[in-house]
């Protein structure tokens, strides 16, 4: 089940976006020229087409808002072109019409442009901050990984240090064992030569 909301917030700024590129065909061609209120509109259209493309591309990513800005530009091009070609007289285009053609399809496009220009601004922010913060994490993991290197030397050094007790105990305990060995052995030795001694003695008298 699609969340209607989400829907509505993805594809309103789209819709937008197209009703300003359209709007822009039923303002005066003189718009290009260098009077004020002229240079005015376009600004305000422009900033808005700017941050219509900027916010398609927070809501639906490079590819997918690309895509859409893309079909809008030639799908309002083509509706426009249709709608001044049959109203030819209220657009006063009936005299120079491909001329006029030209000039408002260029507009159409111009103001597109800007909405690509806002969705690359927008993704040129969003991959550094991404950027930023995976450089964060690198050294991050890289502080961790010397952190864990450090500890792993020590273990080994402790183990090192264990093992060598514990062969040195246990040459200690074999070095006890042959001495006590010895000292049995030398002790039967003895008591033996006593005994045949006692031997001996006893059979003489």
């Amino acid at each position: 089940m699609i969340d209607r909301k989400k829907y509505l917030a993805e594809y309103s700024t789209p819709t937008l976006l197209g009703v300003l590129i359209f709007a822009s065909d039923f303002l005066n061609t003189n718009l290009f020229g260098f009077g004020e209120k002229n240079f005015a509109v376009w600004f305000v259209l422009s900033l808005l087409c700017f941050a219509s493309g900027w916010y398609i591309n927070k809501s639906l990513g490079w590819h997918r808002g690309g895509k859409i800005v893309f079909a809008i530009i030639v799908s309002v091009t083509a509706v426009s072109i249709l709608m001044i070609t049959f109203f030819a007289g209220y657009f006063g285009a009936a005299e120079l019409l491909t001329e006029n053609l030209v000039l408002y399809s260029l507009r159409n496009i111009m103001l597109g442009a800007m909405a690509f220009f806002g969705m690359s601004i927008q993704e040129v922010i969003s991959t550094r901050r991404d950027t930023e913060l995976l450089t964060q994490k690198v050294e991050l993991y890289e502080k961790e990984a010397d952190v864990v290197k450090k500890e792993a030397e020590l273990i080994i050094k402790e183990a090192n240090l264990s093992a060598e007790k514990i062969v040195n105990d246990a040459e200690a305990k074999a070095k006890n064992i042959i001495l006590k060995k010895e000292r049995i052995e030398n002790e039967l030795k003895e008591f033996i030569q006593t005994e045949k001694e006692l031997i001996n003695r006893y059979e003489k008298k």
